[in-house]
């Protein structure tokens, strides 16, 4: 249990580092909409891998209901994730998140209905920022540091480091990532 509450409280204090309008710890842990629906997507995620699949989808229905944010119960995210204002937000089964990721709001980690195989969505990078109304289809890598625009629809990957704007979206800028510092 201990570790449960030391881990919340490290959830928390990531999101008073990334967002400037959260004051206070207990804020980022009781009022972002983002922490109950990660919460609830951990349980839900436990079930759905015990094969408890429609138990799991339950869950993640109540948190849809709750928070506006719908993350199915087959999804992998890891650790940090922080969705700013979190509503309309979509991400599909198969989608796997890294560490330390801010989505804005109105996104979509889909599938474009054609894949082949299991893998049907995208894989976001670790430290990676989505903007708000952007798309992602189908069983695409999204590379660590990259960030992808607002209203962007991506449906290729996009490289570590990149920067991809527009409707298809396209690489404009490709950071250097040898100058990171070593926290990051």
């Amino acid at each position: 249990m201990l570790k449960y509450f030391k881990r919340l409280k490290e959830y928390g204090n990531f999101i008073l580092k990334i967002d400037p309008a959260c004051r206070t710890l207990f804020e980022a842990i009781f009022l972002y909409p983002i922490v109950k629906s990660i919460v609830r997507h951990r349980i839900a995620h436990y079930f759905y891998k015990k094969g408890h699949t429609t138990f799991a989808r339950w869950i993640s229905q109540a948190a849809r209901k709750k928070t506006g944010i719908e993350i199915h119960p087959g999804a992998t995210i890891g650790k940090n994730l922080f969705i700013d204002h979190g509503m309309a937000t979509v991400i599909g089964e198969t989608a796997v998140i890294g560490n330390n990721c801010h989505f804005y709001h109105n996104i979509t980690l889909g599938g474009t209905g054609n894949e082949k195989g299991h893998k049907r969505h995208p894989t976001v990078g670790n430290h990676v920022i989505i903007g708000t109304g952007a798309t992602i289809l189908g069983p695409v890598t999204i590379g660590d540091y990259a960030k992808i625009g607002a209203g962007a629809l991506v449906l290729t990957d996009i490289p570590p480091g990149a920067t991809a704007v527009g409707v298809p979206a396209k690489v404009v800028k490709v950071r250097d990532l040898t100058i990171l510092p070593k926290d990051e």
